[in-house]
């Protein structure tokens, strides 16, 4: 029944998708986070009245340690303001009675809580979480790097193990740009614009809602729609999640970790073209990044950059064609 509705909804969105094209990218990251904005407010005001949960810490050094936070308010970082100075400035993620949880994210029931960190013994859902955030931060710096003009579209994000070499986000651009091909500075320029945003440590604020709703707020993006849908039918409770960094609001298929600052060394690698997919000429952009905790040595990191040019394969993704061609020199990203 769920999924009718969702249905319905975008037919509707996609009766509208040809006023889409009259509204500039930065009114439409407004109407966004404004939708974004709005949701969140109406989530919060469903606890009108304060209820206390329990939470008990694990982890080194916590086993034992009861917090008594906001049922509804209170979240995994809030729990870490009330440990030390380097829980709160290492932890990546979350583990809710064993789930994976936004740091961000408000506790709704009393719980054990384990703070994830970069240097775990065990750091595998950091650092998928990582790489996962890697790739939304290089999205957000496409979808603002090229003229008003130019349409960027972003698609899903793909779900790319760490050990490809590369995060990827998966895009389409203007038409007028299909023969486009990114030069060393244009990728330079991306690199930059990239560690702006790191540098401003910017908070990946975390929304579950329900298939209308974002629908809604994705209501000038058929491919976007088309996204919700799919993740609204894979997810058990029906929701989808949302994320917000800045203005720039975006989708995921798990958990990201909880602000840009954690990003240390990231530098965007490539923008291949990869063929014609649903909506058009699909390229893939890549890149390459660790944590701030971390570092690798400059001729290691040049090895690791020479493995990140090279297009990462994507089974599900596939196109039926590749395409390569050569560069208008009028069409290049903005520098903003």
């Amino acid at each position: 029944m769920a999924c009718g509705r969702v249905g319905q909804m975008v037919q509707r969105g996609l009766a509208s998708s040809a006023a889409a094209e009259r509204i500039s990218a930065a009114e439409v990251r407004s109407w966004r986070s404004a939708l974004f904005s709005k949701e969140r407010d109406r989530q919060r005001s469903l606890y009108p009245r304060i209820e206390k949960i329990e939470v008990t810490m694990q982890g080194p050094g916590l086993q034992g340690t009861l917090l008594v936070m906001n049922k509804g308010l209170s979240t995994p970082h809030s729990c870490a303001r009330h440990l030390t100075e380097w829980h709160l400035s290492s932890a990546a993620l979350a583990l809710v009675d064993g789930e994976p949880w936004h740091l961000h994210r408000p506790l709704t029931r009393s719980c054990s809580l384990t703070l994830l960190t970069f240097k775990d013994n065990n750091p595998q859902l950091a650092n998928q979480a990582y790489w996962r955030s890697c790739a939304a931060l290089l999205g957000q710096v496409l979808d603002n790097a090229f003229k008003e003009e130019y349409n960027v579209e972003l698609l899903q994000i793909p779900e790319v193990p760490v050990t490809a070499g590369a995060f990827c986000c998966d895009l389409m651009l203007d038409p007028r740009l299909d023969s486009w091909i990114p030069s060393e500075e244009n990728l330079r320029s991306l690199t930059r614009e990239a560690h702006q945003l790191i540098h401003k440590d910017l908070p990946w604020e975390p929304l579950e809602v329900t298939p209308p709703v974002a629908l809604e707020i994705f209501s000038h993006s058929r491919c976007k729609q088309e996204e919700v849908e799919e993740k609204a039918s894979q997810s058990p409770s029906g929701t989808v999640s949302l994320y917000r960094c800045g203005d720039h609001v975006l989708l995921a298929g798990g958990p990201l970790v909880a602000r840009t600052g954690l990003c240390s060394q990231y530098e965007v690698t490539a923008l291949h073209t990869v063929g014609e997919g649903q909506w058009g000429l699909q390229r893939r952009a890549q890149g390459l990044s660790l944590p701030f905790n971390l570092t690798a040595h400059h001729t290691v990191w040049r090895k690791l950059k020479k493995r990140a040019e090279k297009l990462v394969e994507i089974q599900s993704s596939a196109p039926s064609e590749s395409v390569t061609t050569p560069t208008p020199p009028e069409a290049t990203p903005s520098s903003s």
